[in-house]
């Protein structure tokens, strides 16, 4: 393993030193030229040419060893440490179905640009909110049908939730329908937390499981449902063209079941909201995420190694190293 691989410097302050080591040098370098001699002579061709010692190519090793000691003392001092830590992590993981009508009266422009598509956008932006939970949908109208199964790519599944239109079914609002099958893609999850979000804007009139039977079996399975009902008071406006193509609005009343969406809520465990518009709508999506927070236990373990060791090694080699060469080889062989 690298000398520095995975180190931290618990004293780092005193790599500051290291401002010493040019010092150290240009002291060497000036006392080396004080103690250098010189001798005036007319000429020296008498002397001839003296032979090269080779040992003077190592008259410089003293500073060399020392300045490397002193550089592995500061490394020594700013204490390194190799820094080891883990997570000991439990997650309580929450399955959810999101369950949307797409009935023909979702396309009531009480929301911007309608209910279908504002309930899309807002359920989207929870979707993306959500990233270590496997979610799901179910559409309803007249019947219902699984458009994506409980998935962790949240991708496909936004992709698969923005296709999604009125007409895709035949008309009608089978909400037990719609609740049933939520349920049976939740049945066999071995999540500590099932959920569905309900989302309608009208009455039951078709299917042939009625909601209250719907939040029944929820309750046997342990499915927790939210029930989401849309749609602003007293009437709203919606678009029909005529026989030229030309796009016209009539009030319609808004029939919204509030009664059967409380008696769900209750029956599960769960809890009704009322939107009238995006910004509530937004606000219960919001709510529910905070009801339906995974739970992770986290335990963190530190544990730190001193590493200074090699470094004082290797400066108590070199100090070594100098005292032993100028005591002994190189003694008085380079001056």
């Amino acid at each position: 393993m690298s000398l520095f691989s995975g180190i931290e410097f618990a004293y780092p302050d005193f790599f500051w030193l290291l401002l010493i080591i040019p010092l150290m040098i240009a002291y060497y370098w000036w006392r080396n030229q004080q103690l250098q001699g010189t001798l005036g002579m007319s000429t020296t061709k008498s002397f001839g040419v003296s032979p090269k010692n080779s040992m003077r190519i190592f008259r410089h090793y003293g500073i060399v060893l020392r300045s490397l000691a002193f550089i592995a003392i500061i490394f020594a001092l700013a204490r390194p440490q190799t820094a080891l830590s883990w997570d000991n992590e439990t997650t309580e993981g929450i399955d959810i179905m999101i369950a949307t009508d797409i009935s023909g009266s979702m396309l009531s422009e009480d929301f911007k640009p309608n209910r279908l598509e504002a309930g899309k956008n807002i359920a989207i932006d929870f979707i993306k909110n959500r990233p270590d939970d496997r979610i799901g949908l179910v559409v309803f109208s007249g019947e219902s049908f699984t458009q994506c199964p409980l998935t962790i790519d949240h991708d496909v599944l936004i992709n698969l939730f923005s296709d999604i239109k009125n007409g895709m079914i035949d008309d009608g609002t089978a909400i037990g329908m719609g609740l049933a099958t939520a349920v049976s893609r939740l049945k066999d999850s071995e999540a500590k937390s099932k959920v569905i979000i309900l989302l309608t804007d009208g009455v039951n009139n078709t299917g042939s499981i009625p909601p209250i039977t719907g939040a029944e079996i929820a309750k046997q399975f342990g499915v927790r449902v939210y029930t989401v009902g849309v749609g602003t008071n007293g009437s709203a406006p919606y678009p029909f063209k005529d026989q030229f193509g030309n796009t016209h609005y009539q009030n319609i009343p808004v029939d919204l079941d509030e009664g059967t969406l409380t008696k769900i809520a209750s029956i599960t465990g769960g809890k009704y909201f009322r939107a009238h518009n995006n910004t509530e709508l937004s606000q219960i999506y919001q709510q529910i995420d905070k009801l339906e927070k995974v739970k992770i236990a986290v335990t963190q373990y530190h544990k730190k190694t001193e590493r200074y060791l090699p470094f004082a090694i290797i400066a108590l080699i070199l100090l070594s190293l100098e005292f032993l060469l100028s005591n002994t080889i190189f003694k008085g062989a380079l001056t």
